[in-house]
């Protein structure tokens, strides 16, 4: 296999340096290495990204797009394949930090319901004691806790939740909670489902925020964005694939396209020619009636238009022969003359 080239070092340098990039910020820096649009030579893209990962993967590294689930947006970044969150924050953070990240990470997937998030206060209020594991269950083992552990202060947890969002492992939701970062999502897959974290019935991927069924007995999730796709078609039926339960819109979903000028059952919506046809026809209909309405009316209202355009003619005509037997010019044409 032929060695990566400036240009796969180039993606790899800007997601290393830059941490991921939203999907169109990769496409274009990939156009500019390439030349090519990735929408368009999709085949050379992923042979790229297929070439770039074999030679990480003898590192543990893998390069892959995630979707940020409360917005949506693909993402592309290089993610330690190693199943296990402390292999991927103890380069930087203490060990008070991973046990408060396990703690946010636990709250926020397992308490944070359908909505993936909870408030800045819950996690401030997040226990990190439980998150140290003890090597013998005795019942001192509370006082074997390492000082870090029972004297990480409040300050601290603020200090922690800060650098974490910075860091883009958490991040703000649109609500003002405090949610999972992109990081999170590129890095913890594994993790989500070694935790039976309920996935998401559509895309298979972990359920973090996501809608659930209407039925309490129900327990399928589905992505906002995987809803969209799953009932794009106006005919489809609305219905969770885990029990028939009728599936609710949801807020801002486009239901224009449920009016009653669209073609009902059975019926096709007519293809543009014979749209075309159909309002030709139309015009023509009106035409006639008109013409039907002036013949009706009778020559009081027809004949007056054509001894109008009558009167008009003869008086051009009369101009004429004024002008070829040397007849004065009005005023007005005098007047530019002697200028």
């Amino acid at each position: 296999m032929a060695p990566l080239t400036w240009r796969h070092h180039t993606l790899l340098q800007a997601l290393l340096s830059r941490g991921p990039l939203p999907e169109r910020d990769f496409h274009d820096l990939f156009t500019a290495m390439s030349g090519k649009n990735p929408a368009n030579d999709k085949q050379l893209f992923s042979d790229t990204l297929g070439k770039i990962n074999k030679e990480l993967g003898y590192l543990h590294f893998d390069l892959r797009a995630c979707i940020n689930q409360y917005d949506g947006t693909v993402y592309y970044g290089v993610v330690n394949t190693i199943a296990d969150e402390e292999s991927k924050l103890g380069s930087k953070y203490s060990v008070p930090q991973i046990a408060f990240y396990k703690g946010l990470l636990e709250a926020i997937v397992q308490e944070g319901g359908n909505d993936g998030s909870i408030s800045s206060i819950d996690a401030l209020n997040v226990r990190i004691d439980n998150q140290v594991v003890i090597a013998d269950n005795t019942q001192d083992s509370q006082s074997r806790l390492p000082s870090s552990i029972t004297n990480f202060l409040f300050s601290q947890k603020e200090k922690t939740l800060s650098d974490l969002i910075q860091d883009r492992w958490l991040a703000h939701t649109s609500a003002g909670k405090i949610g999972l970062g992109i990081r999170s999502f590129l890095d913890l897959r594994s993790w989500f489902h070694g935790n039976d974290i309920p996935s998401c019935v559509v895309c298979n991927e972990a359920g973090i925020k996501a809608s659930t069924c209407p039925s309490e007995a129900c327990s399928v999730r589905i992505h906002n964005y995987c809803l969209k796709k799953k009932f794009s078609q106006r005919k489809a039926p609305r219905a969770c694939p885990g029990c028939a339960t009728e599936w609710p819109r949801q807020e801002g979903e486009d239901d224009a396209g449920e009016d009653g000028n669209d073609p009902g059952e059975g019926q096709e919506a007519p293809t543009a020619p014979s749209a075309e046809r159909s309002s030709r026809r139309k015009r023509k209909a009106v035409k006639a009636e008109r013409v039907e309405e002036a013949e009706e009316a009778g020559p009081s209202t027809a004949v007056p238009r054509r001894s109008s355009r009558s009167a008009k003619a003869e008086a051009a005509e009369s101009a004429r022969e004024a002008s070829s037997s040397g007849a004065p010019q009005p005023a007005r044409s005098s007047k530019r003359r002697k200028n």
